[in-house]
Parts: C-alpha cells; structure tokens; sequence
C-alpha cells in the first residue's frame, strides 16, 4: 500500500508511452536493452538504470536517443532479477528495500557487460551514464574501474559515496536546484572536495528550477516551463559524451 503522507522521494514523474527501439539480450546471468546505430560503430555507453529498475519506459528513451547519437547504447539489469521500485511501493520500506540493491556493487555486471560491449558489439571507447540510484552507481565505477573513458552522473544520490572523490575518468555531474533527494550543500561540498582531490576533467552543474529526475522523468510537451532545462541536460550529457568518446 502507498503511504501518501511520504511518497517515494524519487516519485516517477511523467511515465513515457515508449516501446523502445532496441531489443531484449541475455548477456550471461543479466538481461539487457541494447539498441544499436545504423552505422557501425566502436563506441558505446552502458545506460544505468534508477530505483524504477531497466525496462521503465523513460530510460529505454535516452538509451535510443543515445544511439541516434551514433552510440551503442546498453541498459542492463543492474537489479539482476530482483524486484525495481514500484510508484505504489510503501516509502516506508524504501530504506531496506534499497539496502539489498547496493550501488556500490555492480562490479562484476559491469565486467560483465564490458566484455559483452567488447567481443559481441566490436566496441572500443566505453561511457556509462546513470540516473539517481545509477548516478550514485556512475560515481563508483568512476572511482573504480580502469576500463571505462568516461562517465555522467545525473541528480546521483551524493551520500552514497562521500569521502570518495579520487575519480578515474572525466566525470560529468548534472543535478536540479529544487531536488528534494540531494540538497545544494551536498553538491557544494562535492564541488569542493573534487576541487581538492580530483586529478582528471570534472564538471558539476546545478539547473535551476529542476527537480529530481528531470532529464529522463519530465516531459517536455506537458512541462513547458522547464523544456529548456530538459533539453539542456539531454544535450549536455550528449556534448560530454561527445568529447571524451
């Protein structure tokens, strides 16, 4: 039963109408969404799902504009079975629902689908992209593995890795001035420690106005207001790409 009086703090936004372009693969003991260019290409990026788990239509969008990007675009199922976050889900249990699904965990699936990229795909040049749940879990492949070139981390949950700012790779930072989720003195304070310990390119950046969830959980044709904005991260996101891929 939902508790009303404290809705999931990642609430879902607009759910896109979206079947999706790619298709569904088994890449060892994971599924996957994969949508791929019409032209070859060694370039791809691992899409990194939220609490709404790998096959919520939203994500499956930005996997394909990815990929009319000219990117490969991946989005496996980081869960691995297990259960995603239901809008109707008791907020309540949020905490240890989340406990069981650690971001900090995914090392062997993203091994896993690395070597998919690598040998099934003819990829060379590898990002990784997350939203909430998956920009905490961008941030810990960031800091960890070697096999990546780049990352973007959209509106990630910041507390789930603090004290950890040694980042690998160029690491590009997209959060929403009015998030409930992450409050600005947590950004601010990131801003200062990559300062501080950061040795490769970085960006951290605040649109104003957003939400939680904006880039990939708004729509533009039903929020005018922050189109712009929308936009603006989706194309951000792409130019960072662009630049270390």
């Amino acid at each position: 039963m939902a508790n009303e009086l404290r809705p999931c703090p990642c609430d879902i936004g607009d759910r896109f109408d979206y079947g999706g372009r790619g298709q569904e693969v088994q890449v060892e003991h994971i599924k996957a969404y994969i949508c791929k260019p019409p032209a070859s290409t060694d370039k791809a990026v691992i899409v990194i799902h939220d609490i709404f788990g790998w096959q919520l239509p939203n994500t499956r969008y930005i996997a394909d504009m990815l990929t009319t990007n000219g990117y490969i675009a991946i989005c496996p199922d980081f869960f691995v079975g297990q259960e995603a976050w239901k809008p109707s889900n008791d907020w309540a249990s949020f905490d240890d629902w989340v406990k069981t699904r650690d971001a900090g965990k995914i090392d062997k699936e993203a091994d896993v689908v690395l070597k998919y990229l690598r040998d099934q795909c003819g990829a060379k040049k590898i990002g990784v992209i997350g939203f909430c749940w998956g920009g905490a879990a961008v941030q810990h492949l960031m800091l960890k593995n070697p096999h990546l070139k780049t990352g973007v981390s959209l509106y990630g949950v910041i507390r789930r890795f603090e004290h950890k700012y040694s980042l690998l790779h160029p690491t590009f930072f997209i959060f929403a001035e009015k998030d409930d989720i992450i409050p600005l003195e947590q950004v601010t304070l990131l801003e200062q420690k990559l300062k501080q310990y950061c040795k490769v390119d970085y960006e951290v950046k605040i649109y104003p106005g957003q939400t939680h969830g904006f880039v990939h959980r708004k729509r533009e044709d039903i929020n005018p207001q922050d189109k712009p904005y929308i936009e603006e991260g989706r194309k951000d996101m792409i130019n960072w790409l662009n630049k270390y891929l």
